[in-house]
C-alpha cells in the first residue's frame, strides 16, 4: 500500500486522535504474516533481519514474546505498576533476544505464524477486556491498555520490516495504522511527513527530510497522553 501524508495528534490535542484499538493489534500481525507468506520458496529464516543482530526467526520470536509480555502486564485484576510480571526469560544464544516465548524451529515458518496469531490474540483480548483506567508497568512509563496495544502494533510493524528485509519481501503498512501508532507513542514526531517513513524514523530505522536519523537511545512514550511528567494538568 502506498503511504500518504496525514496529520498526527499532539500531547495537548487528544480529542482529535483516533485511538489504537485491540483490533489494530491483530490487523498488524495479519499484515506481517501476509508479507512473510510472499517470501520466495525456501527463504532462509536464519538470515539476518535487516540491520538487527538477530536472525529472522529470533526476531519473530522476540515479536511474539513482546505481544505475550504486553498482554501479561495487564492480565491480572490489579496489574503491577512498579515492575514487570516476573516471567522467566531465557537466552538461547549470546547476543540473541531473551524470551519467555519460543517457537519450535523444526516446525517451520507456519509455526511462527501460529504463535504470532496466538500472542496477538492474547494481547487484543486483554486490551478489549480491561477498562481504560487500568494501568500496567512498562520501563518507558506506566501505561494503559491502549498504550500496550500501540506498543504491540509498533513492535509488529517495525519487526515485520526487519524480517521482510531478511526474507526478501517488502513490507509497507497502511498510513492510518502508522498514524494512530505515532500519535499515541511518538507525539513529538513531525505531522507533515509520510507516516510509514516517519514510524521507521521514530524507531531509528530511517531518515525523514529535516530530521537526522535517531541513533541509539530512541524510545516511545508509554504513559497515556496527559499523564506524563511535565504535562500540563487539564
Amino acid at each position: 500500500m502506498a503511504d500518504s501524508l496525514a496529520p498526527s495528534a499532539t500531547d495537548g490535542d487528544d480529542t482529535s486522535r483516533v485511538p489504537v484499538s485491540a483490533g489494530d493489534v491483530e490487523y498488524a500481525v495479519s499484515l506481517a504474516i501476509a508479507a512473510f507468506r510472499r517470501a520466495p520458496a525456501g527463504a532462509d529464516w536464519s538470515a539476518k533481519a535487516g540491520a538487527l543482530d538477530w536472525d529472522c526467526w529470533e526476531t519473530a520470536e522476540h515479536l511474539a514474546d513482546d505481544l505475550f509480555a504486553y498482554a501479561g502486564q495487564i492480565a491480572a485484576p490489579t496489574p503491577p505498576v512498579t515492575h514487570y510480571v516476573p516471567f522467566v526469560y531465557t537466552y538461547p544464544r549470546e547476543g540473541g533476544p531473551g524470551n519467555t516465548v519460543m517457537v519450535d524451529r523444526e516446525a517451520g515458518p507456519e509455526a511462527v505464524f501460529e504463535v504470532l496469531e496466538a500472542t496477538a490474540g492474547m494481547l487484543a483480548a486483554l486490551v478489549a477486556l480491561r477498562a481504560p483506567t487500568v494501568r500496567g508497568y512498562h520501563s518507558y512509563g506506566v501505561s494503559d491498555p491502549e498504550g500496550f496495544a500501540a506498543m504491540g502494533v509498533v513492535e509488529t510493524l517495525v519487526h515485520a520490516y526487519d524480517i521482510g528485509a531478511g526474507l526478501g519481501v517488502d513490507f509497507t503498512p497502511p498510513s492510518d495504522l502508522c498514524d494512530r501508532t505515532l500519535a499515541r507513542l511518538f507525539p513529538e514526531a513531525p505531522a507533515d511527513t509520510h507516516r510509514w517513513q516517519t514510524l521507521l524514523w521514530a524507531t531509528g530505522r530511517a531518515e525523514i527530510p529535516g530530521h537526522d536519523r535517531r541513533q541509539g537511545k530512541w524510545r516511545w512514550h508509554a504513559e497515556p497522553l496527559g499523564e506524563r511528567q511535565g504535562d500540563t494538568p487539564a
